[in-house]
């Protein structure tokens, strides 16, 4: 009996396995497991030894007075008045030359002589015009008495007034043309007649070009020098049209000249000119040089900045901000333990002015944040040594 009993439990579960319904085996999913291998942050990183070899200067932003400029560019001049062209009244030869290019020369001085007949005519003329003026004066002065005494005819008289007074504007006249000639018609009166006539300087200056030689005919109105006071040199810029509203008498202008590379001159607005340049179309602005050094010459290139409007700007010195590609940053600062972390962060360029330079910061930073003031093309070697640089 206790065998059929166990031989029916067997037969039991025996169905029991077979009525399991067999269900396929799962394959395990594989599941990614979560990163925590995000992109690491890009930085320089500098020992506290590299830091005070590279003289670090290490500070929180702050706003600084920047200037608004328009740029212009032109050339130094002279005023008109600062400049002469020395020609002869009368036709002569060149007897003698007292100067030589680039020489100074004060008003009055002699620079050359000119001899011709036609020179010692006028002279003579002159003699010959005094002498028939104090004939004539002595003449109508009897006539004169003779009338007045009723002796004399009114016609005489009239006729001796008549003749006196032609003489006299004779004399009046060539005694004028003496004096465009540089003789003095009282040295003439005595018979002190001149072969030569000086050339001289109408202005203080320098020579600029002497254009004869010693013996060549010149005629009147030749050119025979250049002369030029510098004295008074400006400066002559040219203002395009979109920005001529912008400027005004009296700003600042800002300028270079290739002769004094790394120097910066100042200049202040005088005048505008009223007409426009047609090619191309701008504005001539002239302006006065402050403290001008002794080595301007008219002619000289200008690049000119005109100062237009004055900001407050957050700004840092230039050597804080470096350019990668198209794009420019400016580094964070934060020390970590006995180093140094410098993180980039874009920014936008503004003006530039006497070693600053005006950003504006793309992302909000809180205000005690640190910034590198100086060497951030090597804060940016340093970060692109590595791949990925350093990370947390």
């Amino acid at each position: 009996m206790k065998f059929v009993n166990i031989s029916l439990l067997f037969t039991l579960l025996f169905f029991a396995s077979c009525g399991e319904e067999k269900k396929p085996a799962e394959s395990p999913q594989e599941e990614t497991p979560p990163s925590n291998t995000a992109a690491p942050v890009k930085e320089a990183m500098l020992s506290q030894q590299q830091y005070d070899a590279l003289g670090m200067k290490i500070d929180t932003l702050g706003t600084r007075l920047m200037t608004g400029f328009v740029e212009a560019n032109g050339e130094l001049e002279v005023p008109p008045q600062n400049e002469a062209t020395v020609t002869p009244v009368i036709g002569g030869n060149v007897a003698n030359i007292r100067v030589i290019e680039g020489e100074k020369v004060k008003k009055g001085s002699v620079l050359a002589s000119i001899e011709h007949p036609d020179i010692i005519k006028i002279q003579t003329d002159f003699i010959n015009a005094v002498n028939q003026r104090n004939f004539q004066e002595k003449e109508f002065q009897r006539q004169q008495k003779l009338y007045d005494a009723g002796v004399g005819s009114g016609e005489t008289f009239q006729r001796a007034e008549a003749e006196f007074q032609s003489v006299k504007g004779q004399v009046y006249g060539l005694e004028a043309q003496l004096r465009q000639l540089n003789i003095n018609p009282a040295t003439i009166k005595n018979g002190n007649i001149q072969r030569q006539i000086p050339i001289l300087s109408p202005i203080d200056g320098a020579v600029q070009a002497v254009n004869i030689k010693t013996g060549q005919f010149v005629q009147a109105q030749t050119n025979m020098f250049e002369i030029i006071n510098t004295e008074h040199v400006h400066v002559d810029l040219l203002v395009f049209e979109k920005d001529v509203a912008k400027v005004e008498k009296g700003q600042t202008v800002k300028f270079s000249v290739e002769s004094l590379p790394g120097t910066e001159l100042t200049a202040e607005i005088i005048s505008i000119s009223q007409n426009f340049e047609q090619d191309p179309k701008a504005l001539h602005v002239h302006a006065e040089i402050k403290n001008r050094p002794d080595n301007l010459v008219p002619g000289m290139y200008v690049r000119g900045k005109i100062a237009v409007d004055d900001k407050r700007s957050i700004a840092l010195p230039e050597s804080a901000l470096a350019k990668d590609g198209d794009k420019f940053f400016v580094f964070t600062a934060e020390e970590e333990g006995d180093a140094w972390s410098f993180k980039p962060v874009k920014v936008i360029p503004g003006t530039a002015e006497n070693g600053w330079i005006e950003i504006k910061l793309l992302e909000d930073l809180p205000a005690d944040t640190r910034f590198a003031f100086n060497n951030a093309y090597y804060l940016m070697a340093e970060m692109n040594k590595g791949e990925g640089g350093h990370s947390h």
